[in-house]
């Protein structure tokens, strides 16, 4: 039982630690919406989408999540999230990612027909 409450007492000491730090820490989000007019199948449409999301985590280490459910094969909406202490490094990352998302996309025959970007938290 001293074991847990030594535990506990580091674990309380080192969130203090953290309080005691004042540092701030933000959030961007960017939303692409897909058309993929070549898919024929659920099949092609998980292969662009997967292509996608592979590409962008391995390039730009950011988390992608498809964010909708396969009610159209033609379309999907993709999500990206990056976190950084810098808002101006979002905001390039970001529009890095952007770009190269157009361009992979377009390698499998879609396009990107809407993007838009959240930060948070907000100016």
């Amino acid at each position: 039982m001293e074991l847990v409450e030594r535990v506990f007492e580091r674990r309380v000491s080192a969130a203090d630690a953290v309080d005691a730090v004042s540092f701030s820490m933000h959030l961007a989000v960017l939303t692409l919406e897909l058309r993929l007019e070549y898919a024929r199948s659920l099949k092609d449409r998980r292969q662009c989408v997967r292509s996608l999301k592979d590409a962008l985590r391995h390039a730009f280490n950011v988390s992608v999540a498809e964010l909708d459910e396969v009610i159209v094969w033609q379309r999907a909406s993709v999500g990206i999230a990056a976190i950084s202490s810098s808002r101006d490094y979002l905001r390039g990352q970001m529009q890095q990612v952007e770009e190269a998302s157009i361009r992979i996309v377009e390698t499998h025959g879609g396009q990107v027909s809407d993007s838009f970007v959240e930060f948070f938290p907000e100016e």
